[in-house]
């Protein structure tokens, strides 16, 4: 099964291939290393760009208005905060135009800890990217939802924030995408790039095909009654390992996968709300005016007659940073033990 990188760079691949995309670039995107994660490697509309992350999204700006349809990377999300202004205008582009300038473009950006990057390359993005009107904001949790995801972002008229967890990047899919191999090892010495000299190295591609992921359209990875978790990227594997856990002590959980921040799927929110009475928002994002705290308020404001215990939000600390050190990244961001805690409290939280 290919891991979340190797599913990125297949679907940037079919993209270039079939669905329009001109431009894939970014901080040694290029080659010969195709990005700092390997996401990029062997795509034949990779470039690099210099060390200049204003100037990645005003170019992408540039190609998107002009006809072309690129896909930019930021190295590390942490990096994209100078940028804010430029997404600004790239959101409301379609808007202040009366309908006349739309921009196909999607940037990348990893996100969120995991790597012990410490202060400079662990933040999160979700929050921040969601207050910015006029894009779409995107954060897979499997390699298939990354493909199929980022298949769908590349065939938007307009902007797509495509959030990549780090934590995830390694982490092999159970689903197999369309047309590739079986054999790990075999997906690997095709796509994969050797290390030493890669002058000479060309990837041979499997038969990829296209998937379908709408965004805004969330995915119930665990069936429940008793309590409702909204999840994505590096925690929705934690809420699931969490429900799995818990089942055992006859607490059964439903988990949701949210996909896309913006749009969301409301729909399912209060599907699943309805039917358990009780909801925790997960996430590793700051606690203070966290996307999670905004789908309490909503849930609180439209299904409080269906409520049994108030909504609850787990997510980051409020921290300036996440540190080096294994404990205090640990005590940063919310870890399994957490998880499991805060859903025990909910699930026995008296009406």
């Amino acid at each position: 099964m290919a891991n979340m990188a190797q599913a990125i760079r297949m679907a940037l691949h079919y993209a270039e291939e079939n669905l329009g995309v001109t431009d894939i670039f970014g901080e040694d995107v290029g080659p010969p290393l195709g990005g700092v994660f390997t996401c990029t490697q062997g795509l034949k509309t990779a470039w690099n760009a210099p060390l200049d992350e204003r100037g990645i999204i005003g170019t992408a700006m540039g190609l998107a208005m002009a006809g072309s349809r690129p896909v930019a990377e930021i190295q590390f999300c942490d990096y994209v905060y100078n940028t804010i202004d430029l997404l600004k205008l790239a959101g409301n582009t379609l808007w202040s135009s009366n309908g006349q300038w739309n921009l196909p473009m999607v940037v990348m950006t990893p996100v969120g800890s995991g790597i012990r990057g410490s202060i400079y390359h662990s933040h999160s993005f979700d929050a921040t990217m969601t207050h910015i009107p006029g894009w779409k904001t995107v954060m897979p949790s499997t390699p298939l939802d990354a493909y199929g995801l980022l298949l769908s972002a590349c065939k938007e008229q307009n902007p797509v924030m495509f959030l990549i967890p780090k934590a995830l990047m390694r982490v092999r899919g159970e689903e197999l995408i369309a047309g590739e191999p079986g054999d790990d090892k075999q997906l690997s010495k095709m796509i994969d790039a050797p290390l030493g000299d890669r002058s000479k190295w060309k990837p041979q591609w499997p038969e990829l095909s296209d998937l379908a992921i709408p965004l805004g359209k969330a995915k119930t990875v665990r069936e429940g009654s008793q309590l409702t978790v909204v999840s994505y990227g590096r925690t929705l594997p934690l809420a699931k390992k969490a429900a799995d856990t818990l089942a055992g002590e006859g607490i059964d959980a439903e988990v949701i996968d949210l996909r896309t921040l913006w749009p969301y799927d409301w729909e399912a929110i209060v599907a699943s709300v309805k039917k358990t009475g009780r909801v925790l928002f997960l996430n590793e994002d700051t606690e203070v005016t966290n996307f999670g705290e905004h789908l309490a308020r909503r849930v609180t404001e439209k299904l409080f007659y269906h409520l049994m215990a108030p909504p609850k939000v787990l997510a980051g600390k409020f921290v300036p940073g996440i540190g080096l050190a294994d404990t205090l990244e640990a005590a940063s961001v919310p870890q399994q033990g957490d998880v499991e805690k805060a859903m025990r409290e909910l699930a026995t939280m008296q009406p």
